[in-house]
C-alpha cells in the first residue's frame, strides 16, 4: 500500500508519540535515538536554517542567495527525514523473531490480565509500539522487569 509523503509523515509523527521513550527498549530498538533526534531536529533546525540564511546574505550578499537557500532547506529537511523514516518503520510488518517475540509477550500480558484484541495476523512496528506502551503503562513493575 504506497502512502502520500504527507500520510506518512503523520504515520511517523504519531509512532513517535506512541513508541515509549523508556531506557529498558534503547539498546533493542532504534526507535529511541530516532526519536531522539527528530524532536531535537524538530525545536533547533529551524532556527539555525533561519540563522544559516540570515549570516550568509548579510556576509556574503545577494549573490548567494541560491547557496543561503539550499542550506536552509538542508536543515529544514532534517526533522522531515526522520519523520519519514519513523513513518515508514511504523508501516514495516515484525521480522519473524521480533512477531514470536510480539506474540510471547502479548500472550504473557494476557494472562495477567491484560484485556486487548490482538491486532492481526502480521503485526507492524505500530502494533508493537501499542503493546509495549500498554506493557509499561498498565502493567506492574515486577512483570515489566521480568520481560527485560
Amino acid at each position: 500500500m504506497q502512502k502520500s509523503v504527507m500520510s506518512q509523515l503523520q504515520t511517523g509523527r504519531l509512532y513517535g508519540k506512541k513508541w515509549p521513550m523508556r531506557k529498558e527498549l534503547a539498546p533493542l530498538f532504534l526507535e529511541f535515538r530516532i526519536i531522539r533526534a527528530t524532536e531535537l531536529a524538530i525545536t533547533v533546525m529551524p532556527i539555525l536554517a533561519m540563522l544559516t540564511l540570515f549570516f550568509q546574505l548579510n556576509y556574503l550578499g545577494s549573490d548567494f542567495l541560491p547557496q543561503a537557500i539550499a542550506s536552509a532547506l538542508f536543515f529544514i529537511s532534517l526533522p522531515l527525514q526522520g519523520l519519514f523514516w519513523l513513518g515508514k518503520r511504523a508501516q514495516t510488518p515484525l521480522e519473524p523473531a521480533m512477531q514470536k517475540w510480539y506474540n510471547e509477550l502479548y500472550t504473557k500480558m494476557a494472562a495477567n490480565g491484560y484485556q486487548t484484541q490482538l491486532s492481526e495476523n502480521k503485526p507492524r512496528y505500530m502494533e508493537l509500539a501499542n503493546l509495549l506502551k500498554d506493557m509499561f503503562d498498565k502493567m506492574d513493575r515486577a512483570f515489566t522487569k521480568e520481560q527485560f
